[in-house]
């Protein structure tokens, strides 16, 4: 499971600027961990419609400290993509795979985030 500076870095390294700039959206997607410790906390936002979510708490984009501008949909994406094995599921798919009690890889398996 990835760390939210992880996710922060690699958001850095892919759009510029530096982690700080990212952290409190990967932070947010993440909050979910002190509800359920284990990777299925990511049913509450990661997916499709937690991604959107997240563009209308955070705004549709932002300056980062370069001076450019990012769009918070991407940086959800991202983070989404990383934790579910380059998969966006949709809030329904982890209800039925919840429901049917068998985990998909996508659900299981992260990205690898290189430093």
């Amino acid at each position: 499971m990835s760390h939210p500076w992880q996710h922060a870095k690699s958001s850095a390294r892919k759009w510029g600027g530096f982690p700080i700039d990212y952290i409190e959206i990967h932070n947010w997607f993440d909050e979910t961990k002190a509800w359920i410790g284990h990777s299925k906390h990511r049913m509450f936002r990661h997916h499709s419609e937690g991604i959107f979510e997240c563009e209308k708490k955070f705004g549709p984009s932002f300056e980062n400290s370069e001076g450019k501008t990012v769009y918070t949909r991407y940086v959800g994406e991202q983070h989404v993509k990383e934790d579910c094995n380059g998969y966006i599921p949709t809030a329904k798919e982890w209800v039925t795979m919840i429901a049917s009690g068998k985990l998909e890889s996508w659900a299981i398996k992260t990205l690898k985030i290189e430093d």
